[in-house]
């Protein structure tokens, strides 16, 4: 497999493949927010990652909560990351199947992702992800994805 990354790499990886995490400044929304990210890399180590999303208006759902698909795109990203943390830069690592179970209603505060490879082979990772707002153990949800690794030679 490749080098494993530091935060600052993968914050840099981040950037530059995946531009549209952020997203470009839509009419209307988050313009009272400036520039501030919201999906942020907390750390990574050895088969684990922690990222956070700190939401902002288009990441509500009605009732001030946040979204659902807010808190999966927090989990795809995150598992993603822990991976890319251990294998090194690699676009397509892809997505092949992310399920995800929502517990409890999280408040408009940040939410922080703990990330957990439970299986990384050449072609197939698995990994679990608990969402929570500061105490893992009232997670607002969990996820369990499994990521298809490129070969090497591109075939």
């Amino acid at each position: 497999m490749g080098e494993q990354m530091t935060v600052a790499d993968v914050e840099r990886f981040l950037e530059t493949a995946f531009p549209q995490l952020e997203g470009a400044k839509e009419a209307g929304h988050d313009s009272q927010e400036g520039d501030r990210r919201h999906y942020t890399v907390v750390s990574v180590g050895p088969a684990t990652a922690t990222m956070r999303l700190d939401p902002g208006i288009r990441h509500l759902r009605p009732g001030g909560t946040v979204s659902g698909p807010s808190l999966f795109t927090l989990a795809d990203v995150g598992c993603w990351v822990a991976i890319l943390a251990q294998i090194g830069p690699q676009e397509m690592v892809v997505t092949t199947n992310l399920t995800i179970n929502f517990l409890r209603l999280p408040k408009q505060k940040p939410v922080d992702c703990d990330c957990r490879i439970l299986k990384l082979g050449r072609r197939l990772a698995v990994v679990e992800a608990l969402m929570h707002q500061g105490n893992p153990a009232e997670p607002v949800a969990h996820a369990t994805g499994t990521y298809s690794i490129p070969p090497a030679n591109g075939r």
